[in-house]
């Protein structure tokens, strides 16, 4: 169970990010709610699954995969453009979170 709340987590760390560009170019303050939201949201629900995950492990897949998922949702949202090479590492951070789940104590 801590495995999907981590996933969730990663979920709204990339909706997080992407809602502060969006915040960005939106005109009033209402719009900078959803940010702040969702950064309680994502925060307590990482909370929730390092009761039950090594707090390393926790951190370093939701770091990773959020920042996987921010450059590709950047790539398909805004037209962020990418390189190969950072293809090639960020699959590399796939592979060290993959590593990281599957040797992972719990």
């Amino acid at each position: 169970m801590a495995w999907l709340v981590l996933g969730i987590a990663v979920v709204t760390e990339i909706l997080w990010v992407l809602s502060l560009k969006w915040a960005g170019v939106q005109k009033g303050w209402a719009a900078s709610l959803v940010p702040i939201t969702l950064s309680f949201i994502n925060m307590g629900l990482l909370a929730v699954a390092m009761r039950d995950l090594p707090t390393g492990t926790a951190y370093a897949v939701w770091t990773g995969l959020g920042a996987v998922g921010v450059v590709i949702c950047g790539a398909w949202l805004f037209g962020d453009r990418l390189s190969v090479p950072q293809l090639v590492f960020m699959g590399m951070i796939v592979v060290g979170v993959v590593g990281a789940k599957l040797t992972a104590p719990v």
